[in-house]
């Protein structure tokens, strides 16, 4: 079977996925969601000209001579705390102690901070002041946020596709949105399969090793917005991956991870064959090459190389774009989100590829305004610690077999 390129293979399994229902979540749950709908202002923000510092509130003209050895001394008529409205008029000669984020009072056209005052005694529950003196000489405008000077009703603020951080809610707690509307989490059915996986906890015996699969793409689905519905781990078997499989109801992807290479017991792939369609399975990539896509029972199936580097990768490069098209980032989701978070790196050392479109650790570093690249450690597939030291992938084009020291190349930095 001819090797499928990563560009097409990743279009083939984004094609049968489309953006899931939305749904409302309370305001406080929505943090890593991802918006379904624009928000738009529904007011003008600030709502009313307020006071943006602790300070006398009064009209600028009055005080254009204020200054230390000439104090100009105004009559204090109001006060007005945070969340009251004034109850008078500034006039020429007065002013308003004012707190910062109260309404401005009429007539005020500035606001004079109570450090630029004679007023020193600013302890809770202090007495207003008949009269204050003015050291300072304020300008039009002065420390007062007009209404509408951040946002005009109507305005666009946040964006389907977004996903919100904490700065976004605090922004929709401001225009009193008490409930979002945000994609479905994906449910994501997560197998892993081999005889030779052991619980963590359990000691390991001859021959075994500890399921790390599990964890990992676990990790990487709950950090990509998912929910995730645990198949466990099949045994070696048609029937054990069968009835894996099985349970796998009521989701938008199966993922698994080995079990689908050339082995005698490699048994997935001939399970979805009985059950499903099989898109492919093969791709020309290194690591990652036994990628199978395709569908159980009419749901659609992604299963990964088993080794711990191969399934990482190939979650990056294939389920990731998936995950985002479904979270309706599909602007983000394609080869053109890779594309935009790759920079060029300058190689410190040869690098040899075997003509497949190869994704390889690295370390960049930035000297002299020129990012450095260099291989964290051995590229085998099971080398998970050069991934740990890792902060990037290199992309080595298909068909390249070998670089120089000082070679360009593509490098796509991990989250």
């Amino acid at each position: 079977m001819t090797l499928i390129y990563v560009h097409d293979a990743l279009e083939r399994i984004l094609a049968p996925f489309q953006p899931l229902p939305s749904v409302l979540v309370p305001l406080r749950d929505s943090v890593g969601r991802v918006l379904a709908e624009d928000i738009r202002a529904t007011t003008d923000l600030p709502l009313f000209d307020n006071s943006s510092m602790d300070g006398f509130a009064l009209l600028a003209s009055d005080a254009t001579q204020a200054g230390e050895a000439t104090p100009i001394t105004l009559q204090v008529v109001d006060d007005i705390p945070a969340g009251k409205m004034p109850t008078k008029e500034i006039h020429n000669g007065q002013a308003a102690r004012i707190m910062t984020g109260a309404p401005l009072p009429p007539g005020a056209d500035a606001v004079v901070p109570v450090e630029e005052t004679d007023f020193n005694d600013r302890a809770p529950g202090t007495p207003l002041p008949e009269n204050v003196k003015i050291f300072k000489a304020p300008r039009l405008g002065a420390n007062i946020r007009k209404r509408g000077n951040d946002i005009r009703n109507g305005a666009g603020i946040l964006f389907a596709g977004q996903r919100l951080r904490a700065q976004d809610l605090g922004m929709l707690a401001m225009l009193g949105v008490a409930q979002v509307p945000v994609y479905r989490k994906p449910r994501i059915a997560l197998l892993s399969s081999g005889d030779e996986l052991t619980p963590i906890g359990t000691p390991l015996t001859d021959g075994k090793i500890y399921d790390v699969n599990s964890y990992t793409l676990g990790a990487m689905l709950e950090s990509a917005g998912c929910e995730i519905i645990s198949l466990g781990v099949a045994a070696d078997t048609p029937k054990s991956v069968k009835a894996a499989l099985d349970k796998a109801k009521d989701t938008d992807l199966i993922l698994s991870s080995a079990g689908v290479s050339m082995g005698s017991f490699d048994f997935i792939k001939a399970v979805i064959e009985e059950e499903g369609i099989l898109n492919f399975w093969r791709i020309n990539m290194r690591p990652g090459k036994p990628l199978t896509f395709g569908n159980y029972k009419e749901i659609p199936f992604i299963g990964l190389a088993g080794n711990p580097v191969s399934a990482f990768i190939g979650f990056m490069v294939f389920v990731r774009p998936v995950i985002e098209k479904m979270l309706g980032r599909s602007e983000h989701s394609s080869e053109n989100r890779q594309t935009r978070d790759r920079v060029r790196v300058k190689l410190l050392e040869p690098i040899q590829s075997d003509g497949r479109e190869s994704y390889l650790r690295a370390f960049i570093d930035r000297k002299d305004n020129q990012l450095y690249a260099q291989l964290t450690g051995h590229q085998g597939s099971g080398n998970l610690f050069s991934m740990v030291q890792a902060n990037a992938l290199l992309i080595i084009p298909v068909g390249v077999k070998s670089l120089k020291k000082g070679a360009q190349v593509d490098a796509w930095f991990l989250d």
